[in-house]
């Protein structure tokens, strides 16, 4: 199974675990990470994660997230046809990265898109392409 995950996915085990909701997210997503090294799940990368890596502003998290690209089966790169997707998916009311991230999950064949972002998770059901859930749906949906 491919999956995607975007940059709050990966920023949420450095989040403030004070909270239950983020406690249980950065568990759920460090689940996901261990069945990546094990390859039991397929990682895909992307451009769009290299350039909102590149703007964290703390460089452990930085160099951190940025060592998951080596676990990745596929890297997408730009194309006019991932950026007419994301045109189509901005007029379904997601901000311009969160297009990007999503278009790229898709051109990748992604059965999944990862995403602790609220506003991405309540436009998901605007999207047939692709499910769009938090860390928790996604291991309650494929039992692991």
């Amino acid at each position: 199974m491919r999956i995607y995950l975007d940059v709050c996915s990966f920023n949420r085990p450095f989040d403030d675990q004070s909270q239950i909701r983020i406690r249980l997210e950065a568990e759920a997503k460090l689940r996901i990470q261990e069945e990546i090294r094990s390859r039991k799940l397929q990682f895909i990368w992307s451009y769009i994660l290299d350039y909102e890596n590149t703007k964290n502003p703390y460089q452990e998290r930085k160099v951190r997230i940025n060592g998951w690209k080596e676990h990745a089966i596929l890297d997408v790169q730009e194309s006019a046809q991932l950026l007419e997707r994301a045109n189509a998916l901005q007029k379904e009311g997601f901000a311009k990265l969160d297009c990007l991230h999503i278009a790229c999950a898709i051109a990748a064949e992604c059965e999944y898109f990862l995403t602790t972002d609220d506003r991405i998770l309540r436009c998901s059901n605007r999207v047939s392409a692709i499910k769009i859930v938090d860390p928790i749906v996604f291991l309650k949906e494929c039992n692991l």
